[in-house]
C-alpha cells in the first residue's frame, strides 16, 4: 500500500507517545475489568470500525455568502484520493470514499479504482447531483429535477442517476444515494401531492436500473433550497417512498437534516425496526443543516444514535449493516484535520455504545427505574475511551495522535506547492 505520510515519521511520532498511551490504556483496562469488560476485545472491535469519507469534504467549504479557499486544495478526483489516503493512513478508520457525480466524474474509472486501491481505499455509495445545473446539460433544474413538471427535465435527471449507477459499478460501489432539492418556496407554487407522485414515477425508473446487489438510499432534508415545502422533507416521507419502491430502497439519515430538537435516535430505531434504515451522513449542527464536524456540538446525541444501532445489532445480528459516511463542510479548518477528528468521534460513539451494560439497562427499564436507566447510559458515555481508539490506531500502523502527526509531516505545505490554484478546477467543497 502506498503511504503518503512517511511511515518512519509515523513510527517516530508513535514512539514519543507510546509510553503514555500504554499507561492510560492499562488504567482504563483495569477500570473496565472491574465492570466485567475486556479492553482487548473492545480494542479489536475498534479496529473493525469504518466510516466512508466524502470526496467533496476534502475541499474547503463555505457559506451562502462566500467561500475562502485553503491552500493545497485538491483540484480533481485523483488529488482527492491523495487526501483521503492520508486520512485513512493516520486513522485507519476510513477505508472507503463516497464520490459525487458529476463533480468526480472521470473518463477512466478503471484507472481511478486502481489508484485508490494502491492507497488502500475502496469506494462506498455514489451520489447523484440534480440540485445544480451543469454546463453541459440541456435543461435547467431551476424548477425541479425528479419532480419537475417538464418530462424532458425529469428524463434528464433520471438519466443522470442511471449514469451514476454505471460509474459506480465500474468503481466497485454497491449503492446510490439520491438527494434532491426539489420543492416550493411559496404556497401554491406546485401541487404538493402531484410533486411526490412525479418523484415516485422518476424513482421507479432509477430503481429498475439498479443491479441485483445494489441499494438506493433516499435522503431527506427538512428545508433548503425549498423553504416552504421540500418534497422529501422528513423520515416519514422517505420511509413511505422507500416502502413504495421496494426492498432495495432504504432511508438515509443525515444528522443535520431535521428540525431543531428532533429525536434523531428514535427515527433510527423506527427505521431499523421496519427494515428501512440504510445508513447515515454523520455531521453536527447547532441551528439547521450546518454540516459541522461530527461530535463538535452534541456528542451525546451521537452516542445515543450508536446506542440504538448497538441494540439493533444485538437483535438482527450480521444482517444489519448500515452505511456510515461523513458529510461535512469545513469552512475555517483544514479539511483533512476535521475529517480525521470526525472519524475518531464517530468511532468513539461506536465504542462507548459497546460498553453500555445492557443487562443492567434492560433490568432498570423493566423495573421502571427511570433514573438508573438514564444513568446506565450516562455511565458509558462519560467513560473516556480515547486510549482504546489510540491503541487501535497504533496496532493498525496508524498514528496515536493523527492531527499532530499530520501537522509535523508538512503535508499541507507540500500540497500548497504541488497544487497551485487553477481556474476552473474544483475542490468540491460544499457551499
Amino acid at each position: 500500500m502506498t503511504a503518503l505520510i512517511d511511515i518512519n515519521l509515523v513510527a517516530e511520532h508513535n514512539a514519543t507517545h507510546q509510553s503514555n498511551l500504554q499507561a492510560d490504556y492499562d488504567a482504563l483496562g483495569g477500570m473496565l475489568a472491574r465492570r466485567g469488560q475486556d479492553i482487548e476485545k473492545l480494542t479489536t472491535l475498534a479496529q473493525t470500525f469504518a466510516v466512508a469519507l466524502p470526496s467533496w469534504g476534502v475541499g474547503t467549504g463555505g457559506t451562502r455568502f462566500a467561500r475562502f479557499p485553503g491552500i493545497g486544495e485538491p483540484r480533481n478526483v485523483f488529488e482527492k484520493m491523495e487526501d483521503c489516503a492520508v486520512i485513512h493512513q493516520l486513522t485507519h478508520a476510513t477505508p472507503t470514499v463516497s464520490l459525487h457525480f458529476p463533480w468526480d466524474k472521470t473518463t477512466d474509472p478503471a484507472a481511478l479504482r486502481e489508484v485508490a486501491g494502491a492507497y488502500g481505499l475502496g469506494f462506498d455509495t455514489v451520489n447523484s447531483n440534480t440540485f445544480q445545473d451543469q454546463a453541459s446539460q440541456a435543461h435547467s433544474y431551476k424548477n425541479g429535477s425528479l419532480t419537475a413538471n417538464s418530462p424532458a427535465v425529469r428524463a434528464q435527471a433520471i438519466a443522470h442517476n442511471i449514469e451514476c449507477i454505471t460509474l459506480g459499478r465500474a468503481l466497485g460501489s454497491k449503492a446510490l444515494t439520491v438527494w434532491i432539492g426539489d420543492g416550493a418556496n411559496f404556497p401554491g407554487q406546485h401541487n404538493l401531492r402531484s410533486a411526490l407522485e412525479r418523484y415516485l414515477d422518476s424513482m421507479r425508473d432509477i430503481y429498475a436500473a439498479l443491479p441485483a446487489d445494489w441499494l438506493v438510499y433516499i435522503e431527506h432534508k427538512l428545508f433548503e433550497p425549498a423553504f416552504y415545502a421540500t418534497t422529501i422533507a422528513d423520515w416519514g416521507t422517505s420511509f413511505a417512498c422507500a416502502t413504495e419502491l421496494g426492498p432495495k430502497a432504504k432511508c438515509l439519515v443525515d444528522l443535520g437534516h431535521h428540525a431543531p430538537n428532533t429525536n434523531i435516535e428514535m427515527i433510527v430505531a423506527r427505521l431499523a425496526q421496519f427494515g428501512k434504515l440504510g445508513g447515515f451522513h454523520f455531521n453536527d449542527s447547532k441551528y439547521g443543516d450546518d454540516d459541522l464536524d461530527s461530535g463538535s456540538i452534541n456528542p451525546f446525541q451521537l452516542f445515543l444514535i450508536f446506542n440504538e444501532l448497538a441494540d439493533v445489532a444485538l437483535r438482527d445480528g450480521a444482517a444489519f449493516k448500515p452505511s456510515h459516511m461523513l458529510d461535512q463542510s469545513h469552512n475555517v479548518t483544514d479539511p483533512i484535520e476535521s475529517l480525521m477528528s470526525s472519524a475518531i468521534e464517530v468511532q468513539r460513539a461506536f465504542i462507548q455504545s459497546a460498553i453500555v451494560e445492557r443487562t443492567a439497562l434492560q433490568y432498570h427499564q423493566e423495573q421502571n427505574d427511570t433514573l438508573q436507566s438514564a444513568q446506565t447510559l450516562k455511565h458509558a458515555f462519560r467513560t473516556d475511551v480515547s486510549p482504546i481508539l489510540a491503541m487501535a490506531r497504533f496496532r493498525s500502523a496508524g498514528a496515536i495522535n493523527p492531527v499532530d502527526c499530520y501537522r509535523s509531516s508538512g503535508y499541507r505545505r507540500l500540497k500548497a506547492q504541488q497544487r497551485p490554484p487553477k481556474a476552473g478546477a474544483s475542490s468540491s467543497g460544499i457551499i
